[in-house]
Order: C-alpha cells, then sequence, then structure tokens
C-alpha cells in the first residue's frame, strides 16, 4: 500500500479546483484534528467569485472553509468534489 501523507507546507498556496476545472482559490491554512492529526477542512484564500454562489462554511474570521471529504486529489493542483461541498 503506498503511502499518501502530505506535509502541510506541500499543501498551503496550491490551487484548489473542481473536477471541471473550476477554481475555488487557494489553500491559505489547514484545520486539523489535534488528537488524531486528522485534517477536517482546508481554509481557503484568494476565494474566486465562484465560490460566492456556493453555501460554504465560514470561519470565526470570515475565510470560506472546505470539508477535507470533498477532496479527491491532491497534486499540482487540490481537486474537490464539488457535488461534495454544495
Amino acid at each position: 500500500m503506498a503511502d499518501d501523507k502530505k506535509y502541510a507546507k506541500q499543501i498551503l498556496g496550491k490551487v484548489v479546483v473542481s473536477k471541471a476545472g473550476k477554481r475555488f482559490g487557494e489553500v491559505g491554512n489547514l484545520v486539523f484534528e489535534t488528537r488524531t492529526g486528522e485534517l477536517l477542512q482546508i481554509v481557503l484564500k484568494n476565494p474566486t467569485g465562484f465560490t460566492e454562489g456556493l453555501d460554504l462554511e465560514k470561519d470565526k474570521t470570515g475565510s470560506l472553509l472546505i470539508p477535507h471529504s470533498s477532496v479527491i486529489a491532491v497534486g499540482d493542483f487540490i481537486v474537490v468534489a464539488e457535488e461534495d461541498i454544495i
């Protein structure tokens, strides 16, 4: 079984896109469960106008959050399943 762990510094700043190629913004920060280290959410920075039409959860500062459960691939981009977050 391949080890698919990624370090936070490998993810921060990457562009977040949908499977259809719609740009959401960039990874600004990550929200973890401190006890287990499980990634819970991606905090978007520089969100695009496309995100305004989505009912995304926001943190205390008003930053948009993408649930980690919607992430389907991590490479040059973070690819999310749009249907899993709307």
